[in-house]
């Protein structure tokens, strides 16, 4: 077979989700051939992952007939063939709608294909003298062999058309005991890990993610981001993304020395070594950030707007986003007055409301309330949806309001008089009491979490839908 020069370089998708063959330009003359065989640049710009090779293998087969396969391994792959060439053949061994798809073609000097984690790859020599190369994205091990899923070369249900009847190819013991594809169990993807379960977010994540067998919930008894055995006891190799749901939230407290430390060692620390996790592993990392990481002097606070933390906790917020946003694959999620599962403002004041109190309530800080279902919803769109990395502004929608006019809301929709709130300003408010600076606008710009395709619903349908009514 001769190479045909001077191609351009092409992807092809094929019947399995996520291979693709590449023509690749090869430039010949009377002494023979050159082709760059991996060009990241060029490739990303066709869309082939990037997947950060770390390994490059080669097979060399010495007589046409070799046969090796099929081995679904743990690890994405890009193989092309050195010299020679080979008839190849992929079957889906993943878990999910696609297991068991299987594609066939010829490859020479001048093609390749990339291989998802998780998909068989077998073939079978053409010409003697053939090599094959593998560009893999994780180191090889004695102990990865154990995360191997393979199928027999001979199964019926894929019904592989070997050019070179298997009888008369040259194969492996091992590749001929394999077993068929009913007694194959599928290679499990990828895990989503969601950090802090057991809060007011993490509970609403539950929700949003019940039911998905591909994602693990841990509270603080599960892992404990304060303790070096949660990062170092865990194949962080077998997760595609963290959520990081846990915070220390405690905004007065955190103006104290013990509060101090807690925040930065919860909201700085653990962050920077979740950071190392999710670059090491290129794992994508979803963390909460918080309003408190400005001044609250901006009238609506967009996703570039510089730091201006006023107190201890949004000072420590502030440090973990500057350190996620180091993270190649990252999601920063901005948020604002969350509301969700336990105690928090809106169950405090139809509490009160109930009881027939009559509160003061700060009128001068204005924002909007979001609700943890609609943050879950958001993060699971963000993910989901593949969307561009970086920060997203996420609350709910609608005008914003002051904090008495929220209770004022909540009175009403409780039954009860919302002219029982009383609005008095922050100073007031907080006169003789130890308290942290609060930022007195808290309202972020929605635009960009809208444009990415996700719409929070508004405040105040979200508040009369809480609350019962």
């Amino acid at each position: 077979m001769t190479i045909e020069f001077s191609k351009k370089l092409r992807a092809t998708e094929t019947a399995i989700p996520g291979v693709v063959v590449y023509d690749l330009p090869v430039h010949g003359d009377n002494r023979g051939w050159f082709k760059e065989n991996w060009q990241r640049e060029k490739m990303l710009a066709l869309g082939l992952p990037d997947f950060t090779p770390v390994q490059n293998n080669i097979s060399f087969n010495e007589k046409a007939g070799t046969t090796r396969g099929i081995h679904a391994e743990p690890w994405d792959k890009y193989v092309a063939v050195a010299t020679g060439r080979i008839f190849g053949a992929w079957v889906d061994l993943r878990e999910g709608p696609s297991f068991g798809a299987v594609f066939s073609t010829e490859l020479d000097a001048s093609q390749a294909i990339f291989i998802p984690r998780g998909v068989g790859n077998a073939f079978q020599t053409l010409e003697d003298n053939t090599a094959y190369t593998y560009l893999v994205n994780d180191h090889w091990s004695a102990d990865a062999q154990g995360q191997y899923t393979f199928l027999n070369l001979a199964d019926e249900t894929a019904n592989i058309a070997w050019p070179i009847p298997l009888g008369n190819a040259e194969l492996s013991d091992k590749d001929k005991s394999h077993p068929r594809l009913p007694d194959v169990t599928p290679m499990p993807g990828k895990k989503t890990l969601v950090l802090g379960a057991d809060g007011q977010l993490g509970k609403a994540l539950r929700k949003a993610y019940a039911g998905d067998a591909s994602v693990e919930f841990a509270g603080r008894a599960d892992f404990d981001l304060t303790v070096d055995a949660s990062y170092t006891g865990r194949n962080w190799k077998n997760y595609t993304s963290i959520i990081n749901a846990a915070a220390y939230t405690a905004v007065d407290t955190a103006e104290t020395q013990e509060g101090r430390a807690a925040a930065w060692a919860l909201n700085v620390t653990a962050v920077t070594r979740l950071a190392r996790v999710a670059t090491d592993y290129r794992v994508t990392l979803v963390h909460v950030s918080s309003d408190y990481v400005f001044d609250g002097t901006q009238a609506l606070h967009s996703e570039t707007e510089p730091f201006t933390p006023l107190g201890v906790y949004g000072q420590t917020k502030a440090a973990g986003d500057a350190v996620v946003g180091v993270v190649p694959r990252h999601y920063l999620v901005r948020t604002s007055w969350v509301i969700g599962e336990g105690n928090n403002f809106v169950r405090t004041m139809a509490n009160l409301a109930g009881r027939g109190v009559r509160p003061s309530v700060v009128n001068d800080q204005i924002g909007r309330l979001s609700f943890t279902e609609d943050i879950a919803a958001g993060i699971r769109h963000l993910v989901d949806s593949g969307a561009t990395y970086g920060t997203y502004n996420l609350s709910n929608d609608g005008a914003p309001q002051s904090w008495a006019d929220i209770a004022a809301d909540v009175y009403e929709i409780s039954g009860a008089d919302r002219d029982a709130v009383t609005g008095v300003d922050t100073g007031t408010y907080f006169a003789g009491k130890e308290a942290a600076p609060r930022p007195l606008n808290s309202a972020l710009d929605l635009g960009k979490i809208k444009a990415s395709g996700f719409a929070p619903a508004d405040a105040g349908l979200r508040l009369r839908e809480y609350l019962g009514r």
